[in-house]
């Protein structure tokens, strides 16, 4: 795969300006009435859409869902753990310095849907939300433009985990809005790491990717041992464990059988 081209200067803005557009929503202009809102309507679905779009927002989900990439597209999968670190560092940082109760701490219980652990400290940002946009858009930067209109799902996936924080009853409209815009820059950052590496990253025979599947590899345990976030995801935690399974197993077949093809 082609390496695609370096962001503009009007992508990198895509962030800082989605923090502008959402400063009502992290300001609690609306709260806590759109919180109830949101949170009230996502009810009607049932409670394993909801802790199954979550699961994604957390790392060993993110490993489990994007696995095939080991096989299909190693640069894809490397494009997203470089901006692991950055997705870290911002929601530590957020965390951290930012005093934000969740809305349980807030709004009465007897208003609101609550699924799992009822959480009341370290609102902002939503760690998920900022994790799902920093896989999402590490992955859209790191495609060619011509065919990147054809992956805009990505962020609509995104969204949805974004959207799944607020319907358990976990964050605030506004922490999913920072964590999304976080995450975006999360991912452009990751792409400017990706495209100071050198190719032979990128070949089943490095021993930099070989290390990247026994991370992938890893996943297993979590996503098979226990609910992650919600014990309503556990079923979803199994098809991602056995993705990984699957997908390593492939990986360490190819490798066995033609250790020299080159792979983008």
């Amino acid at each position: 795969m082609k390496a695609p081209a370096a962001l503009s200067k009007g992508t990198w803005g895509i962030p800082f300006l989605l923090l502008g557009l959402s400063a009502p929503l992290w300001l609690h202009t609306y709260e806590p009435a759109l919180f109830v809102y949101l949170n009230t309507r996502c009810a009607a679905l049932p409670s394993v859409v909801w802790a199954g779009l979550s699961l994604l927002g957390n790392a060993w989900g993110a490993l489990g869902v994007t696995a095939p990439l080991l096989v299909l597209a190693p640069r894809l999968l490397w494009a997203w753990l470089c901006a692991a670190p950055f997705a870290i560092l911002f929601t530590r940082l957020g965390k951290g310095l930012i005093v934000s109760p969740r809305p349980a701490a807030v709004v009465d219980d007897a208003q609101i849907f609550i699924l799992g652990e009822r959480l009341e400290l370290v609102s902002m940002p939503s760690g998920h939300t900022l994790t799902a946009f920093a896989v999402a858009s590490a992955i859209y930067f790191a495609l060619p433009v011509a065919t990147r209109w054809r992956n805009g799902w990505l962020f609509v996936l995104a969204a949805a985990v974004g959207l799944s924080r607020i319907a358990v009853g976990a964050h605030w409209p506004g922490d999913v809005a920072v964590g999304a815009a976080l995450g975006l820059l999360s991912g452009m950052l990751g792409n400017v790491l990706l495209a100071r590496m050198a190719p032979w990253h990128f070949q089943s025979t490095a021993w930099s990717l070989r290390l990247v599947s026994l991370l992938v590899l890893a996943a297993a345990y979590p996503l098979v041992d226990s609910g992650l976030d919600f014990a309503e995801a556990l079923p979803v935690q199994r098809v991602l464990a056995l993705m990984v399974l699957i997908s390593v197993t492939v990986f360490a077949w190819k490798e066995w059988t033609n250790p020299h093809k080159l792979r983008s």
